[in-house]
């Protein structure tokens, strides 16, 4: 029979480390699967009496619950508790962790040779290790539990999951959407492609942000479209930097990918009032806009007053899943549905019908909502060590885009070759991205991109280390003085 005690305590004892306090705490769990104070079926304290034990914040031992939860250690369900999972204690015996042990620190760095370890930093890739495994199966069980589909979605396809997608949009994004106004695709540069055919944009110019995403600027480049680079500053794209001209503008207000902007409230206004006024069409990507840490989100231009008629919504799965699921949805405006829906129809670009099915129960049954409150905590804990590091490290470049996203980036003085100075991070094992793989115009701003969804807190320190070495090094070689490294404005 399954034991089913509470344990009002547990006489925890935090290993004596430089590891972050969640992991702390939640490999503290796990020794206690290992001596058999703990056993499946075992309900653990509530967050609240084990903070007080331990005399820790509430936060903390939160963040180990979760942890625990997405390792497979323990079940959380609402009103129930947390409960040592089934296996746990084979798993804990085995030598299996709650999180990613940090690697042993280097004591020399090579310039030639890749170390063994390597901390990859590329910007927007989410951590799939965060997906509770217990949701993951349990949407995939529900999704294949039916017949095999057949053939491939019509036009209304993919019913269940647009239901669900409208009140995930509601209730995270502020857009009010009939599922029958949202198109489901495979990824979002498909949107962009349908975009292209369906708004008749083919040989027309598309104002698109400069430094911007480069796979979206090739996929509505290859689809016709031509495309004018319009820079960015802090604010992201200025509507006064657009042109009668232009037939259509690209932008990622949420966060600006790459330079990590938010658009300000007045420039959203001015773009979708301007757009009502010329015909002009906005395709807003909101490429991770669920993501805010310590700023209020604002609402999606799609949201505003005005965005239902001229504003092309793109949101994807990429970011807060993963990119593999292939993914998206797009809510054009309403008068131009029908054409979306016939461009769809003759390209053939459909997403996968089981894929979509398991996200959409996945939505249904409150993992994602579970699985974003998870990883917003471990991100912002993720992006505050690695900001905190930066700033010990190099202090005269400051991270731009830290409120919200999965990436920051690092500005650089203007002729720096970034791309070269990426190469030698990426020698000394930390892989990160130069602004030069982003940009169109050659004169264009310098720096870096460094993701930190998937950077362990532990390793923080490591990985500014390197980014800070090799740019000391270079910009200092490059300025002929060796000793300095300043920043240019944005």
């Amino acid at each position: 029979m399954a034991r089913i005690s509470r344990a009002s305590t547990l006489h925890l004892t935090l290993p004596d480390t430089e590891e972050p306090l969640r992991q702390r705490i939640a490999g503290a769990v796990v020794a206690a699967l290992r001596t058999g104070t703990l056993r499946p079926g075992d309900l653990l304290p509530s967050s609240r009496i084990l903070a007080t034990e331990l005399s820790v914040s509430r936060s903390a031992v939160v963040d180990a619950y979760d942890e625990l939860a997405a390792a497979g250690f323990v079940d959380s369900r609402p009103g129930s508790g947390t409960r040592v999972a089934a296996g746990a204690d084979v798993a804990a015996h085995a030598g299996v962790t709650p999180h990613v042990a940090p690697a042993p620190a280097s004591t020399a760095h090579s310039r030639t040779t890749r170390p063994a370890t390597t901390l990859d930093l590329s910007p927007g890739y989410p951590d799939t290790d965060l997906i509770s495994p217990r949701d993951w199966r349990s949407s995939w069980r529900v999704a294949t539990a039916g017949p095999v589909p057949n053939i491939p979605p019509v036009r209304g396809g993919h019913r269940r999951l647009r239901v669900a997608l409208a009140v995930h949009l509601r209730r995270t994004r502020g857009i009010v959407a009939d599922p029958d106004e949202i198109v489901v695709v495979p990824g979002a540069l498909a949107a962009l492609r349908t975009l292209v055919t369906a708004a008749d944009l083919s040989d027309s110019q598309i104002a698109f942000e400069d430094p911007g995403y480069a796979k979206a600027r090739a996929a509505l480049a290859a689809a016709g479209a031509r495309i004018r680079p319009v820079a960015v500053d802090r604010d992201g794209i200025d509507p006064a930097a657009l042109r009668s001209t232009d037939a259509a503008v690209y932008c990622t207000p949420a966060h600006q990918y790459p330079m990590g902007s938010r658009l300000s409230a007045v420039r959203r206004a001015t773009l979708v009032a301007d757009a009502a006024a010329t015909g002009r069409l906005i395709v807003e990507d909101d490429y991770d806009g669920e993501f805010r840490y310590g700023v209020a989100s604002l609402p999606a231009l799609r949201a505003i007053e005005g965005g239902r008629e001229q504003v092309a919504y793109v949101g994807t799965a990429s970011k807060i899943l993963s990119p593999s699921l292939r993914l998206a949805w797009l809510v054009p405006p309403a008068a131009l549905l029908p054409r979306v829906q016939d461009a769809l129809a003759v390209s053939g670009e459909t997403a996968c019908a089981v894929t979509a099915s398991a996200f959409a129960s996945f939505v249904e049954s409150g993992a994602l909502t579970r699985h974003l409150a998870r990883t917003s905590r471990t991100y912002a804990a993720r992006r505050q060590s690695f900001v905190d590091a930066l700033r010990t490290h190099l202090p005269d470049v400051e991270p731009l885009g830290v409120e919200a996203g999965l990436h920051v980036a690092l500005r650089l003085p203007d002729g720096t070759d970034d791309a070269a100075i990426a190469d030698e991070i990426g020698r000394r094992g930390v892989v990160v991205r130069g602004l030069a793989a982003y940009r169109a115009d050659p004169k264009g701003p310098r720096g870096l991109l460094c993701g930190y969804a998937r950077l362990p807190e532990s390793r923080a320190g490591d990985a500014a280390r390197v980014i800070a070495t090799v740019i000391r090094e270079r910009v200092a070689d490059a300025a002929g003085t060796g000793d300095s490294c300043t920043t240019s404005g944005s």
